[in-house]
């Protein structure tokens, strides 16, 4: 198992929580945030792909008003949640970085050792 998350049931649906992505390589740690989605989470680097800064201003708020995609709070760009693809904004058809992650025992992790 990689770097501990949080647990599932600590997740609510449609809740992000934001985490420090240690990398393997020793590098200085990368701002991360998880999403739950029914019981599928996904994660994803906090970072917009057009301007390098971080998608959100508010801690823990990563999507649009109504929940249906992550919203880059900058300058609108809005992202699908399944994949993290833009598909409004200036970095339409490009994508955010995705973290790889295993839900084992209802612990949500990193797939990097």
């Amino acid at each position: 198992m990689g770097q501990v998350i949080c647990r599932l049931e600590d997740l609510a649906e449609l809740q992000c929580l934001e985490f420090s992505l240690q990398m393997e390589n020793g590098t200085e740690p990368v701002a991360a945030f998880v999403l739950r989605m029914g019981d599928e989470v996904r994660a994803y680097h906090n970072r917009c792909p057009h301007t390098g800064a971080p998608l959100n201003w508010t801690p823990e708020q990563f999507l649009s008003f109504d929940q249906t995609l992550i919203q880059c709070d900058i300058h609108g760009a809005l992202f699908r949640l399944e994949d993290g693809r833009c598909v409004h904004g200036p970095c339409a058809g490009r994508s955010l970085q995705s973290v790889p992650i295993s839900i084992e025992a209802g612990v949500v992790s990193t797939k990097v050792k």
